[in-house]
């Protein structure tokens, strides 16, 4: 069963790093810009060093890696290490097979545009396994873990010093490029990592308040606290039941609540992160 989840595993790092490679070899590096990562500074480094994007690329993301294991814990050291010798490969083997590649759309902007997007999706993939691609990837991890700074915002700040770079090799047009492509690089990130991991907090105040609780509890599996709650109008005394879900459990519980009550009175708000100061604390708030 292990050496099954372990495989999948490798799957799942080996497409969102081969995402990765595809986006930099045939969207960045045909436009040139530095879009937050560090095969973009590698591309500026390339006209300074007589060494292949691919091989400047392994040379730093080893360096960093080195930080990040020692920062992030032996997890995210462990992955990183297969998807940080991964990436400079594949990066490799495109540079092999395509030597005289220039560019699928012929218009810089594009490029930036396409690979903000495409790489976008590999990295949230790499992130949401406690991996990472490497280089920036690494420092915006330790932003987001020390700092709490979210993901997308950390690799914008990172990603800032690496699209300045541009200015030394090429225009003031490629420089707008990789500053303006790195920003949206991390709004875009921050959706499909941030948002996608937000929670809901539902206050719900209904007569039926005994099934709703009971399928929180028993159909969810979720953790659910009652108040004393007083209307303003009449000062009548009603129960309101409170809980933390996902998005799939929220998707259920107004399925639920839709067919048992629907003039139920709710409101959701969301929630971006939770913690608990103590193993017990999950059973003293529901209890």
């Amino acid at each position: 069963m292990k050496t099954v989840a372990l495989m999948k595993e490798i799957c799942i790092l080996t497409l969102a790093t081969t995402i990765i490679g595809a986006s930099v070899f045939f969207f960045l590096m045909p436009s040139h810009a530095s879009v937050s990562s560090i095969a973009g500074l590698a591309i500026v480094l390339s006209n300074f060093i007589p060494l292949s994007v691919s091989v400047i690329t392994l040379v730093m993301n080893i360096f960093l890696l080195i930080i990040g294991f020692i920062t992030c814990g032996p997890e995210f050291g462990y992955k990183t290490i297969y998807t940080s010798i991964l990436l400079p490969v594949i990066i490799g083997i495109f540079e092999k097979c395509f030597p005289n590649f220039v560019s699928f759309t012929g218009d810089a902007t594009l490029d930036v545009v396409c690979y903000i997007f495409f790489v976008s999706i590999g990295i949230a993939i790499l992130f949401n396994r406690n991996a990472s691609s490497g280089g920036i990837d690494i420092v915006a991890k330790i932003l987001n873990k020390y700092l709490r700074i979210d993901l997308g915002k950390a690799m914008s700040a990172a990603g800032l010093c690496v699209a300045a770079s541009s200015i030394l090799v090429y225009d003031t047009k490629t420089l707008l490029l990789s500053i303006l492509g790195t920003y949206f690089n991390g709004m875009i990130l921050d959706h499909f990592i941030f948002d996608q991991k937000l929670k809901r907090r539902v206050c719900i105040v209904s007569p039926f308040e005994k099934e709703i609780r009971d399928y929180i509890l028993n159909e969810l599996h979720s953790g659910a606290s009652i108040y004393k709650a007083i209307g303003a109008y009449r000062m009548q005394e009603h129960n309101e039941i409170i809980t933390i879900v996902d998005k799939g459990e929220f998707q259920k519980l107004m399925a639920f609540i839709d067919k048992v009550d629907p003039q139920a009175f709710i409101t959701v708000y969301k929630v971006s992160e939770m913690q608990y100061r103590s193993k017990s604390m999950p059973e003293r708030i529901f209890e």
